[in-house]
């Protein structure tokens, strides 16, 4: 029989092959972040901006926290022609909200979209409704969430970017408000399986299918969003703004995901469980990836997030139980306590990404990585499933 000892050897070796070249991909990606470009500030318009912008926001019972986008957007100046608001046959008083908005601001204008086609997820269909309802002289198409809070200069700051690089669709990280301690605990953790998985926001990517984008702030060239047919590509993705900028990337546009902590706040989720529900559910992008991409992204995380801690503690438990540590579990938990080194360590390189003024138990931001197994299992329960509900809305497995 196999003594402890060999034991504990083997499963440090094979331990070691699945994490060593994760952990070279990881470290890859890392060693590109001192050379991304600068976040977006906010900018004062100039002339020749003058209406080139149609900004589309959806909505589905979103009383609750639209406030601030309303205020933030309206601030914005002369770039912006036109706001409108894409409606999906809200309960709750949403459409009253923006009534009141349109008094003070004739740019803001109401519609209701169609009954959802066969096919569609609401955002995606509420976004390209919008879009051809957006007036032909706006040079640029803006989609924005409910929940986001922009600053006043943001549309100008991101039009002025994305015509000085070159891009045709640019969309923005945003600072993330946190106001409860689960969530402060739980929230990085997840963030970290994005960033651990694509390059850092402001790192453009050759490859399309690599391209990451954020929907809540959206900025795409109207005649490239006419070339592909709107969101009609991203139709059934439940994210859409990942598909849709990938399949724009695809047809050789250039496409950017910059950092946008200093112009866009937002605030997704109320607490720990609604961010592990709602967000959870579309993390695993995998909408937007080959099936050999979502496995690969899923053995990454595995290995250099998932794997570390326990690894560490199980060390800590069991290693008194051989009379001496083999050389394979010596150096696989040494590639573990670097793994967690560079983990804490990337906190204070996310922590200009969060927002917690408000929040009560801010300091388990700091705790975050103790998390890390929690989210790596929550992309995976999230890869094996379909959602059948979003926002309120259900879908048939065919959709």
């Amino acid at each position: 029989m196999l003594d402890t000892w060999t034991i504990a050897s083997a499963i440090s070796l094979l331990l070691l092959l699945i994490q060593l070249s994760a952990t070279a991909i990881l470290l890859s990606r890392l060693l590109t972040g001192p050379s991304r470009h600068p976040p977006i500030t906010p900018q004062n318009p100039t002339p020749e901006l003058l209406g080139s912008v149609s900004v589309v926001i959806p909505t589905l019972n979103e009383v609750l926290r639209i406030s601030p986008l309303l205020d933030g957007i309206s601030k914005q100046s002369y770039e912006v022609r036109e706001i409108i608001i894409v409606d999906s046959k809200s309960s709750d008083g949403t459409p009253d909200l923006i009534k009141a908005a349109q008094q003070k601001d004739p740019r803001f204008r109401l519609i209701t979209d169609d009954p959802l086609p066969t096919g569609w997820v609401g955002r995606p269909w509420a976004l390209h409704y919008g879009f051809l309802q957006t007036r032909e002289a706006s040079e640029w198409f803006l989609g924005m969430d409910a929940d986001t809070q922009p600053s006043p200069g943001l549309v100008a700051g991101l039009v002025k970017t994305a015509e000085a690089q070159g891009y045709d669709l640019v969309s923005l990280s945003p600072q993330f408000i946190l106001k409860y301690p689960g969530e402060c605990w739980l929230q990085p953790a997840l963030l970290m399986t994005l960033l651990y998985r694509f390059n850092p926001a402001g790192v453009n990517t050759e490859q399309s299918e690599r391209v990451m984008a954020n929907g809540q702030c959206y900025l795409c060239r109207r005649s490239v969003l006419a070339a592909v047919g709107g969101y009609t590509s991203a139709s059934g993705s439940f994210c859409d703004d990942v598909t849709l900028a990938r399949n724009i990337a695809a047809s050789g546009y250039k496409v950017g995901f910059l950092d946008g902590a200093k112009v866009l706040k937002v605030r997704m989720y109320e607490g720990a469980m609604e961010t592990w529900q709602q967000w959870g559910r579309s993390l695993d992008l995998k909408d937007a990836s080959s099936s050999a991409q979502l496995w690969g992204d899923l053995w990454l995380l595995s290995s250099v997030q998932g794997l570390p801690l326990p690894v560490v503690l199980s060390y800590l438990l069991f290693s008194p139980l051989l009379k001496s540590s083999p050389a394979p579990l010596l150096l696989l938990l040494a590639l573990n306590l670097f793994l967690l080194i560079i983990r804490f360590a990337m906190l204070f390189a996310i922590a200009p990404s969060y927002d917690r003024t408000q929040a009560k138990g801010g300091w388990l931001f700091w705790l975050s990585p103790l998390a890390d197994p929690i989210a790596v299992l929550r992309i995976f329960l999230s890869a094996l499933r379909t959602p059948r509900e979003w926002r309120g809305r259900k879908y048939s497995a065919e959709r």
